[in-house]
C-alpha cells in the first residue's frame, strides 16, 4: 500500500481489531468452526449462486484470459473444468466449436451447447481431437498438476494451444480459499516451478504467463478474516496477484 493509505487511523483500526481477537482468545470465545468439502460436493451447493455472486476472481482472471481466447484460431476447443460455461460461451459466440466438461452436473446444467459430465484428468476424447483446450479457476483442487497438465496434452493436436488460469498462489495463503457451504474446497498451492515442470514433463511449450492483480477488493480473506479483520484482509491483497494465467503450446511431434 502507499505510505499516504497508512494513516493514524487505519493502523488504531488495525489495532482494535488484533485487540477484540485478543480479548475473544482471552475470554474462550469459540471462533467458528470450518471444515472442509470435497469439489464435488462444493460445487453443488455452489451452483446455484456461481454466476450471479460479485465474484472479484472474475474480472482480473478474465482480464487476462479473453485475449489469449481472442488469439485462437477459429476451430474445436474443450472447455475443461467448465462449470457454468463462462468461457465456453465466449468460444461458441467468437464460432468456435465448443465441448464442454465438468464433474459437476450442476455446474454444467446452467450452461448450454454441448456438455458432457467428466473428470478433467479422464476426458472422453480420442487423442488429438481438438485444435485447443481451456481449463480455468479448477487445478488448484487437484493434489497435483501432472495428470491434467497429461491429459490435456493427449487431446489436443499438436502445435495446438492450451490455456489455463487459476487462483494466485499467494491469494491463497492470504486466504483466498474457495468455501461453499461454510467449508474449504481443497486448495493446493502450486507454484510456477510447479506448472513448468508439469508442463515440461507433459510434452507443452511456454508461449506467456501472466499474473493479474488485484484493486481494492472488499469480502477477501476467507470468512474468518471478514469477520475479524475485513480492512487488513482487503489491505493485504491490494496490488498482489489475483491468478496466474499461462498458454502453452503442444510440441509438435
Amino acid at each position: 500500500m502507499a505510505g499516504d493509505d497508512l494513516g493514524g487511523g487505519f493502523v488504531e483500526g488495525r489495532l482494535d481489531e488484533v485487540r477484540r481477537i485478543v480479548a475473544a482468545i482471552d475470554h474462550e470465545t469459540p471462533l467458528p468452526e470450518i471444515g472442509d468439502i470435497s469439489v464435488r460436493e462444493g460445487y453443488a451447493i455452489w451452483a446455484e449462486s456461481y454466476d450471479g455472486e460479485d465474484n472479484p476472481l472474475f474480472g482480473a482472471e478474465e482480464s487476462a484470459v479473453r485475449p489469449l481466447l481472442d488469439s485462437l484460431p477459429v476451430g474445436r476447443v474443450a472447455d475443461v473444468a467448465s462449470g457454468t460455461g463462462r468461457h465456453a460461451a465466449y468460444l461458441a459466440e467468437r464460432g468456435h466449436d465448443v465441448v464442454a466438461f465438468d464433474v459437476t452436473p450442476e455446474m454444467l446444467a446452467l450452461g448450454s451447447g454441448r456438455r458432457v459430465q467428466a473428470d478433467l484428468r479422464a476426458l472422453p476424447l480420442p487423442r488429438d481431437s481438438v485444435d485447443a483446450a481451456v481449463c480455468t479457476l479448477a487445478l488448484t483442487h487437484l493434489p497435483r498438476l501432472d495428470a491434467a497438465f497429461t491429459e490435456l496434452a493427449r487431446v489436443v493436436r499438436p502445435a495446438g494451444s492450451i490455456i489455463t488460469s487459476d487462483i494466485h498462489v499467494l491469494s491463497l495463503y492470504l486466504g483466498g480459499v474457495a468455501y461453499a457451504g461454510g467449508r474449504r474446497m481443497p486448495a493446493t498451492r502450486n507454484f510456477a516451478s510447479d506448472y513448468i515442470r508439469a508442463a515440461h514433463e507433459a510434452g507443452l511449450e511456454i508461449v506467456t504467463c501472466l499474473e493479474p492483480r488485484w484493486g481494492l477488493v472488499a469480502g477477501e480473506g476467507g470468512p474468518l478474516a471478514q469477520l475479524w479483520c475485513p480492512a487488513a484482509s482487503a489491505a493485504a491483497g491490494r496490488d498482489t496477484p489475483a491468478a496466474m494465467v499461462w498458454a502453452f503450446r503442444v510440441r509438435p511431434t
